[in-house]
């Protein structure tokens, strides 16, 4: 009998069941078990996929200090996904889970929703989206429970998810004013306070109103009851007070953030210290209670994994201090931390690279700059910033790089045979003891890799053995190896660019700069014995007198270069005046003495050393009467920097003559001028300006050797570098001397060549003149007419704007009767390409016989 009562029991359960599974009836057992089912099935699944995926964004999220932080932790990428696709699968699976709770439990009766859980549904909905970064379906889901579900108890927080949205998507005013009236409108209490007025706050830190962000981050603090949250929202504060200038406001909020101790998220905690310490008054603080606290911080146990922000700081507070040694040291340590922070990493590089800089020790500022770049966003404003103070720096870095390489030189010259021997057996002796060292770390490394390979299985000594075998084998599986090559290639060719033809010594310059340098790191092609004999050594000291000549020659050429540098860009005039005192000293070129004495009397007048300036001005008045400089100490009223002498001035009057297709004249001038100005920072610009009037007066072969010329003489001037480019991209494009066939086509404009050999200039520039007084007269064509140079003795006198080769053959027909008696000369027809060719490569002839076959 109880079989009956069992299935009797089943039936009416499922019974049940199924009536109360239908969403059309509006019963409270059909509402209730739509609730439950979506509450405690797709909602409760939703939920844990969006808490899986805000941890997943908060772990991927980086806070920068160096920044006020945003109110919430989440970084907005640019990137672009498919409407099909998400950034993160646990959104994506919250999303599906909340729109499953929609489509199978609302229940819309007479349009009206039944089902208390669908708001709920609809903000999962809504925030899946949003920490998705798709904020404008996500403002949908939240509209559309403000629309449909007024009497919500969610109704508050939909409302602050909305305006979250709004913010996201810059309607930062539109925001403002929802979160305003729901305060005026609601009493809010507790989270729901907390999270309004901190969006509010982030609000009116997108449009630059502080104040009123800190007084909203203020409720937040005081409202919410998550301690990580208080934390963020007080730190953004004293951020907030720092940036307006009220230290002591900051620190007020700092130590609140303190106090809150092991409650708040510890790097929250150590920030607020750090900033503590950034507002110290070095005046009248107490310094040795900033020492104890800074030493305490260093000591903690627990703020390891924030040393390289506490040694920054400690750093930064003994730079302010005077104590560079200290700040220098603690920087270095902050560096050897390996911090993930980039940002933190420019900023110790660079303070680095100020510290040398301001030392006068150009070279290792201009490395620290390089490592700073290296860790900044590419073309950033920082990026620009580090990278101009570089740029500043590579020509002394480039001329102290020779002047030191062939003072060494020269000083092994210039030494004993005894000396010689004494100084390289003490090289020989440090090199040995490397070496021995290097011998005990291999053989302990051997020792070590053999006992650990011991207490493991045959199998694994085989793979590892095997592993060992292709990493010693292949070159590139080492990177010991690998970083040693590339230092090896740069000391024998130096940094040269990825091309063909890359040995080739127009393709760069050799390390150090100087190609006679024998003796320039001996060690990269030394043997194991020749390490270790003083006759190798001596054997590549230079001895010829050329060789010789001609390393004194480039040291004293970059003397004279860094003295001008620290003079005019580095306003470092004790360092410019030692430059030009070596040179001096150094039995220089006689074009390099003239312009160094007149440099040290200008350096001597600003240092206000008068006696040492009247002696070198009556120095240089009597030794060269007749030159520039004498003529400028004589009459320093009378001649200004830009007087009808001055470097700067003839430049221009030659560019002007160059304008006007002076060549001859331009070409010649500038020779005379190169050999007067030798030395001046004004050579390179003239000797451009000679290669660009050469190639326009001798064509492309002759261009291209001048080009080369400035490329290599003045590889580190502007000039030089702008050759270069010349010579590897326009040079190329520029060689075709192949003539197109010249046809009738929308894309080729046809020129009518008057060609004038050995007559007057005036009978030419007369004939143009008339030329253009006929083309007035023509109908339909807007002609004009220019005077071109061809060569020294053979001008151009072109048409330009015809478009049809027909009516360029049979251009005299558009003359009238009048204008033809004006103009009888003969004339040739080529197409605009065909003409480039003959003015580039000086190549008329060929021309005019393609032309007529």
């Amino acid at each position: 009998m109880k079989t009956p009562y069992k299935t009797i029991l089943v039936f009416i359960l499922s019974l049940f069941l199924g009536l109360s599974c239908s969403r059309k009836k509006d019963k409270f057992i059909n509402r209730n078990f739509h609730a439950l089912t979506a509450e405690f099935n797709p909602l409760f699944n939703g939920y844990n996929a969006l808490e899986q995926g805000k941890e997943t964004l908060n772990e991927a999220y980086f806070d920068n200090y160096w920044e006020v932080l945003p109110i919430e932790r989440m970084q907005v990428t640019e990137d672009i996904v498919l409407p099909s696709q998400s950034k993160n699968e646990n959104f994506n699976r919250a999303e599906e889970k909340a729109a499953k709770a929609i489509q199978k439990h609302s229940m819309n009766i007479d349009g009206k929703e039944r089902d208390p859980q669908m708001d709920e549904a609809y903000l999962l909905l809504g925030k899946a989206r949003y920490f998705d970064q798709r904020f404008v379906p996500a403002l949908e889901a939240f509209n559309y429970i403000l629309y449909k579900y007024p009497a919500s108890d969610k109704i508050n927080q939909a409302k602050v998810w909305r305006e979250k949205a709004n913010i996201r998507l810059d309607n930062n005013d539109l925001a403002i004013e929802n979160l305003k009236r729901l305060l005026k409108q609601e009493d809010l209490e507790g989270q729901d306070l907390a999270d309004a007025t901190s969006i509010l706050a982030q609000a009116y830190l997108n449009i630059k109103i502080i104040d009123t962000a800190i007084t909203q981050l203020q409720i937040a603090s005081n409202a919410t009851k998550n301690n990580d949250e208080r934390g963020r929202y007080r730190f953004i504060q004293g951020q907030l007070y720092n940036q307006l200038g009220y230290k002591d406001s900051a620190n007020m909020v700092f130590d609140k953030v303190i106090k809150l101790n092991r409650r708040t998220p510890r790097i929250y905690l150590i920030s607020a210290y750090l900033e503590k310490v950034k507002n110290f008054d070095f005046q009248n603080g107490d310094k040795l209670e900033m020492v104890k606290l800074l030493t305490k911080l260093e000591e903690d146990r627990e703020n390891r994994p924030y040393l390289d922000k506490i040694y920054h700081q400690i750093g930064a507070y003994h730079l302010t201090n005077d104590w560079d040694s200290l700040a220098v040291s603690y920087y270095n340590k902050s560096l050897r931390t390996n911090t993930k922070d980039k940002l933190l990493k420019a900023k110790n590089y660079e303070t680095l690279g100020d510290i040398n800089f301001d030392a006068s020790i150009y070279a290792v500022a201009g490395k620290y700059y390089d490592s700073t770049m290296s860790n900044l966003t590419l073309n950033s404003k920082p990026f620009r910033v580090i990278k101009r103070k570089r740029d500043n720096l590579k020509d002394v870095i480039y001329y102290e790089g020779i002047a030191k390489e062939n003072d060494s030189i020269l000083r092994l010259v210039n030494l004993s045979e005894p000396e010689r021997l004494a100084y390289f057996n003490s090289i020989i002796e440090d090199l040995k003891v490397k070496a021995e060292i290097e011998r005990e770390k291999k053989e302990a490394a051997e020792r070590n890799t053999g006992l650990s390979t011991s207490n493991n299985t045959i199998g694994a000594q085989q793979s590892r053995a095997n592993n060992q075998e292709v990493s010693n084998k292949f070159y590139f599986y080492n990177a010991t190896t690998v970083a040693y090559g590339k230092n090896e290639f740069v000391k024998i060719w130096g940094d040269r660019k990825l091309a063909d033809n890359w040995r080739w010594s127009s393709r760069g310059v050799l390390a150090g700069s100087n190609q006679n340098n024998q003796i320039a790191d001996p060690l990269s092609v030394a043997t194991e014995d020749e390490r270790f004999s003083t006759d190798f050594y001596i054997s590549k000291i230079p001895t010829t007198k050329k060789v010789v000549d001609s390393i004194s020659k480039a040291r004293n050429y970059a003397y004279y270069q860094l003295g001008l540098i620290y003079k005019e860009k580095f306003k470092e005039y004790d360092l410019s005046k030692r430059k030009f005192k070596n040179l001096l000293n150094s039995s220089p070129e006689e074009r390099l003495i003239l312009p160094s004495k007149y440099n040290l009397f200008k350096i001597y007048e600003l240092l206000g050393e008068n006696v040492k300036a009247a002696n070198i001005k009556k120095e240089i008045i009597q030794t060269y009467p007749e030159s520039r400089y004498a003529t400028i100490l004589k009459n320093p009223d009378l001649v200004s920097e830009r007087d009808k002498n001055s470097p700067q001035s003839l430049y221009e009057g030659l560019y002007e003559k160059h304008q006007n297709q002076e060549y001859a004249q331009v070409i010649s001038e500038s020779e005379g001028l190169i050999k007067t100005f030798d030395g001046d920072a004004i050579v390179p610009k003239l000797e451009l300006l000679k290669a660009t009037a050469t190639a326009r007066l001798h064509g492309y072969e002759a261009y291209k050797k001048a080009i080369n010329h400035v490329a290599i003489t003045y590889a580190n001037t502007l000039e030089g570098k702008q050759a270069q480019n010349i010579e590897a991209n326009i040079l190329p494009k520029l060689s075709n001397k192949e003539f197109i066939e010249e046809a009738d086509t929308v894309a080729v404009n046809y020129k009518i060549i008057y060609k004038f050999e050995d007559i007057n200039a005036k009978q030419v520039l007369e004939f143009k003149d008339t030329l253009s007084e006929v083309l007035k007269n023509v109908k339909y064509y807007n002609l004009k007419a220019s005077l071109d140079v061809y060569d020294e003795n053979t001008k151009f006198v072109v048409v330009h704007g015809l478009k049809s080769i027909q009516v360029a053959k049979t251009f005299n027909q558009l003359l009238t009767i009048e204008d033809q008696k004006k103009i009888v000369a003969p004339y040739f027809v080529a197409a605009s390409p065909n003409y480039q060719i003959i003015q580039i490569h000086k190549n008329l002839d060929a021309y005019l016989n393609f032309y007529n076959n």
